[in-house]
């Protein structure tokens, strides 16, 4: 065997690894990017339901019984966050913005705030703009 031969022999596993690895993160960059457009869907989703009417999903007024209404979506949200922000973790991105930034705006208003229905009406108009 030549010498050229036997280096790329004892090379290939680590070549071999170093593929394996590229492959490893793209599958989970592809995961990444799967689990951000569940994500927005699901938010989307909500959003309609909020828009229409149903308060809760921003949670302005701490009432018990529309936030055990919205608790499942809320779980659901959050569920998909944590498995976005694992994998960008995984991927030395920042964490996922767009849960966080709805995150800070959950919770109680001042009285002279929108209401729920017109703060999801402008969240879905700029979600959707570029649809």
């Amino acid at each position: 065997m030549g010498r050229i031969a036997a280096l790329a022999v004892r090379a290939a596993p680590f070549y071999r690894r170093r593929m394996a690895k590229a492959d490893r993160l793209e599958r989970l960059d592809t995961r990444r990017a799967d689990l951000e457009v569940d994500y927005r869907e699901a938010l989307i989703a909500a959003l309609k339901v909020c828009a229409a009417g149903k308060w809760g999903l921003f949670d302005h007024n701490a009432d018990r019984a529309a936030r055990a209404a919205v608790a499942p979506t809320i779980a659901e949200l959050t569920e998909l966050a944590e498995e976005i922000d694992t994998a960008r973790e995984q991927l030395f991105m920042e964490p996922f913005e767009l849960h966080q930034e709805f995150l800070r705006q959950r919770g109680p208003v001042d009285s002279q705030a929108v209401g729920e229905p017109k703060q999801a009406r402008a969240w879905l108009d700029r979600l959707t703009a570029n649809d």
